[in-house]
């Protein structure tokens, strides 16, 4: 296995507790490293484990050790964000013998503006093809993974995602909603390495112009529903229907985060969450 496969513990599998990594997220199939397993482990840590930036927010270092990333989001019981939620996926997919690399992708969500490159994605490779994974892009990504093919189109549960491919091998994921097909991110087809990950999670967990800093973020993308708070606002999206949106006061917060996004959080924590809710920090 080369490196571009992730080979050599590269992503630190063997340093992950497996079965509890698999409690977590409440997945008892196979461990074969096969699509099928791909598929449904995927789903499963997508739909168990938030995205969410809440220590960012509270001005807390984020480490990428697999360990801390075990007893933050498997011990803990927290969600994080995509260098958090993809190293860990990544570590666990190694562990079972799957071919992992990296890569790092522009979005494209947010209008013309050329974005750095901040979001982390994995590509695996089950027989031969290759696979985008990726459990980190919150409420807009992908259940499981999509077959990184010019022209792919795949259905999951109602949301529709493809894959494009533009000029020097960029590859861009794009989601069909009923205005049309809209970009979610590019990215080239170099690998990126754990080391790549830490530079990007330096930035964004501390750099001014991050969108992680000063605001309380939680995501959770669904089979049926999709919601994301950010800041204030809480928004509910279905297959079926346009987005629907309401305010999240400082008092309903704790509980928002919880009843919604499955995030316990102590007192001081919450506290902290409540500064910045409130634009004190």
């Amino acid at each position: 296995m080369s490196s571009e496969e992730g080979g050599c513990g590269m992503w630190g599998g063997e340093e992950l507790d497996l079965d509890a990594y698999l409690a977590r997220i409440g997945y008892s199939g196979g461990l074969t490293p096969d699509l099928a397993t791909l598929r449904a482990l995927h789903r499963a840590h997508v739909e168990a484990i938030p995205f969410e930036n809440l220590d960012v927010a509270l001005g807390r270092r984020i480490s990428l050790d697999v360990k801390d990333l075990e007893a933050k989001l498997v011990g803990r019981r927290r969600g994080g964000y995509c260098y958090e939620q993809n190293g860990l996926l990544a570590a666990a997919l190694e562990r079972i013998g799957f071919q992992v690399a990296g890569r790092g992708a522009r979005n494209r969500t947010r209008g013309d503006a050329l974005t750095p490159i901040t979001h982390a994605l994995l590509v695996v490779t089950v027989d031969g093809e290759q696979w985008l994974a990726d459990a980190g892009f919150g409420w807009q990504g992908p259940l499981e993974p999509v077959p990184l093919t010019d022209g792919a189109r795949v259905e999951q549960d109602g949301w529709v995602f493809g894959v494009g491919r533009e000029a020097e091998g960029v590859h861009v994921l794009r989601t069909l909603r009923p205005e049309g097909w809209t970009d979610l991110y590019s990215f080239a087809p170099h690998a990126l390495y754990p080391v790549d990950f830490e530079l990007m999670n330096h930035y964004s967990s501390s750099h001014p112009r991050s969108r992680f800093l000063g605001q309380v973020v939680a995501h959770l993308p669904g089979a049926e529903i999709r919601r994301a708070l950010v800041r204030d606002r809480l928004t509910s999206t279905r297959v079926d229907r346009g987005p629907e949106e309401r305010r999240v006061g400082p008092a309903e917060l704790a509980g928002t985060l919880a009843e919604i996004f499955g995030i316990e959080l102590d007192d001081e924590e919450v506290g902290g969450l409540l500064r910045v809710h409130s634009g004190e920090v």
